[in-house]
């Protein structure tokens, strides 16, 4: 597979055609897609570390300016040269947005409220783009569809990650979670990967300075984009999002709660049997395996048992987590003991299926921190 090298005579190059140094070329912390530096005080760079990243930043370079024209708040495309033509390396330039990532900024709980709730009124913007409203995006996919959560739980249980009654309980909320979820939900342009750190935060303010990393943008059901958030910021982001919609309250439209609940429960179990640590790596948080869909990108089990098959979706990227993203058995465990408690999700009452004394069989691994970013991916 092709590399493309980032050497000093291709960074000066590059750097040169916007009036940049050598000298004000810095490196900054890269992702697992793509290397990044910063050109002088104003710009990043980013260059795809193989060819097998290029189609993900070719996708960037036609979604954020969609997203912009959304009034997404994301930092714009400078330059995207997929030639060669100039340096022998493809790359994109965007201008640089105020702020350091919300993973990395320790903020108390009561101070990434507001943080949240503008999260989910970007989200609003963003998803009223769908295929007929934004048909000129060429390049990004649309959610084929994988393994329904009745299939997985069952596999996780023979396999020994759950007990029998774990798989009982969790059998349990998906029957009554897809009671509740649209039958035909519509596909609209999500970001993919809207996770603390692709959220940039001003320092000592709660102002949302930017969303970045969009490689993961796809047309698909717009409640997938609340997956890799932290549940207790949900409530916020949802109220950002209906006030911004101009959509009821939760107590009139349950069904929003239970389509985020669906999304987080799913690709929790999707990550727990693949909780391999990935020291020092920028981390893909989707699940990483997919199984042959069925008829209509179905699984095989939904066309069967005419559950809809809506679950775990699969990182085209294919990057293993680590024990510390959101998708790891600690982050399963945190999900059961919530739905476990006092507070029944959108006004259920008595008694549900068994709650499990364990959700997984092995303990939760430390958490390890990734540092800051820059437009990384």
């Amino acid at each position: 597979m092709l590399e493309y090298e980032t050497g000093d005579e291709t960074l000066a190059a590059i750097a040169g055609r916007y009036g940049i140094t050598a000298e004000q070329v810095r490196p900054l912390p890269a992702g697992v897609a793509n290397r990044v530096f910063l050109l002088g005080d104003d710009l990043v760079l980013r260059v795809p570390r193989t060819e097998r990243f290029l189609p993900d930043l070719v996708k960037e370079a036609g979604v954020i300016p969609a997203a912009l024209g959304a009034g997404v708040r994301t930092p714009e495309v400078v330059a995207f040269d997929d030639t060669c033509s100039v340096v022998d390396v493809p790359y994109m330039v965007l201008a640089r947005a105020p702020g350091a990532d919300l993973a990395c900024l320790d903020q108390p709980i009561a101070d990434t409220g507001p943080v949240f709730h503008q999260v989910g009124r970007e989200l609003a913007k963003l998803h009223r783009l769908s295929p007929a409203t934004a048909p000129d995006l060429p390049a990004v996919p649309v959610e084929d569809g994988a393994e329904d959560p009745w299939t997985l739980t069952d596999r996780l249980l023979v396999a020994g990650w759950i007990d029998a009654e774990a798989a009982r309980w969790l059998t349990g909320w998906f029957d009554r979670l897809s009671a509740r979820l649209p039958a035909d939900p519509g596909v609209v342009l999500v970001h993919g990967d809207v996770a603390p750190q692709n959220l940039l935060v001003v320092p000592g303010t709660a102002r949302l300075s930017g969303i970045v990393d969009w490689g993961d943008a796809q047309w698909a059901d717009p409640a997938a984009d609340f997956a890799k958030m932290p549940l207790t910021g949900i409530p916020a982001m949802l109220d950002g999002y209906r006030r911004e919609t101009g959509e009821a309250t939760s107590t009139s439209t349950p069904a929003w709660e239970a389509r985020v609940l669906w999304f987080h429960l799913t690709w929790a179990l999707g990550r727990l049997a693949d909780p391999v640590p990935h020291p020092g790596e920028r981390h893909w948080t989707a699940p990483s395996s997919r199984p042959a869909p069925g008829p209509a990108g179905r699984s095989r089990t939904a066309a069967a048992t005419g559950r809809p098959g809506r679950a775990v979706r699969a990182g085209h990227r294919d990057r293993a987590p680590a024990a510390d993203q959101p998708y790891s058995r600690r982050h399963t465990s945190g999900l059961l003991k919530w739905w476990s408690g006092p507070v029944r999700p959108f006004g259920t009452s008595g008694t549900s299926a068994a709650t499990p004394r364990s959700a997984a069989t092995a303990p939760a691994r430390g958490l390890a921190r990734t540092g800051g970013r820059e437009h990384g991916g």
